[in-house]
């Protein structure tokens, strides 16, 4: 019997800077996909407050008080923004991935993240970016082998990699290797960030394919809009600017072969990208190309990934 699963981008934007009113948002999203019995839900990058996007667009001695504020809605792993996620993954029956900023527990350093949650258990694993890209250096800390996961969850084995963090060929390729039959990709919107405004999506979309085949595995990307909200915030804190516009985000939902499974969306309209997919077409797809088994050369070319925890702080 074919194994059909109902899945979902949130194409969504946040309450900007305000991670509580995010996660309550979220939680009603989840709720209501519940209701389209929707079984997996993944939500866009940094969700949980939302994307800084003044670090691309105002200088960084300037932003010290914003990007303060910006830590201070960062959310910790057991905060009530988590709890409440977990409260609607339960009563939802929806599996969750939830893009936030992550504070550590212990000391200040931020990282940008994907939360697993599943109905039964509620959190079940985190992964951090590895290598925060740009300007989102002076906002988050890298991630490290640890948070390569691809948990086993209730709609099948799921990874998770945020924006260009798939350009790591090898970081997607751990996710391969993990087996992973649905691929979340978390992004924001790029596209109406000046010169992105005519490749963004272009390079999405072909990260998101070639992920896909080369994966064999169905990936989710789900990204967010810039609101006219968010560039009122940034320019009564920061100033005029003229490298941000309303609009973007490239959300759908892509087949093991490349397909396009709906229409990909982009701008200001809220949505549940959302369509069923069935895990065995892996198996038709993995008969062309299995990354992992008949089109790898493992005697040739290998992959090691350090799967320890590390931190480049330590508390004593």
């Amino acid at each position: 019997m074919s194994k059909q699963v109902k899945v979902a981008a949130a194409h969504l934007a946040p309450v900007f800077m305000d991670s509580a009113a995010s996660a309550q948002k979220a939680a009603e999203w989840i709720v209501l996909a519940g209701q389209q019995n929707i079984e997996l839900l993944v939500f866009p990058e940094v969700f949980l407050p939302g994307f800084p996007y003044w670090i691309n667009c105002y200088p960084p001695l300037i932003q010290a008080e914003l990007n303060t504020q910006y830590q201070q809605q960062s959310v910790v792993a057991d905060g009530p923004e988590m709890a409440a996620i977990a409260d609607a993954s339960r009563q939802s029956g929806v599996t969750v991935v939830m893009g936030l900023s992550e504070r550590r527990q212990v000391g200040r350093t931020c990282h940008n993240s994907a939360a697993f949650f599943s109905p039964e258990s509620g959190l079940i694993g985190i992964h951090r970016k590895l290598q925060p890209t740009y300007a989102e250096r002076y906002i988050w800390g890298q991630g490290d082998g640890s948070g390569l996961i691809a948990p086993d969850t209730p709609v099948g084995r799921i990874s998770a990699l945020c924006c260009w963090e798939h350009t790591m060929n090898l970081a997607r390729q751990s996710m391969i290797e993990m087996q992973a039959e649905i691929h979340a990709a978390l992004w924001p919107s790029l596209s109406t960030m000046a010169g992105f405004d005519e490749i963004a999506n272009l390079q999405i979309e072909a990260m998101m394919r070639n992920h896909a085949l080369s994966g064999g595995c169905f990936v989710i990307s789900a990204s967010s809009p810039v609101t006219q909200t968010m560039l009122d915030f940034m320019e009564a804190a920061l100033g005029p600017q003229d490298f941000l516009k309303v609009g973007g985000g490239w959300s759908t939902v892509i087949h093991p072969f490349t397909a396009s499974l709906v229409e990909p969306h982009s701008g200001t309209e809220e949505k549940l990208v959302a369509v069923t997919v069935d895990l065995d077409d892996i198996d038709s797809a993995k008969l062309w190309l299995d990354g992992t088994g008949h089109y790898a050369r493992p005697e040739i070319l290998k992959l090691v990934v350090d799967r320890r925890e590390k931190s480049t702080v330590e508390y004593l």
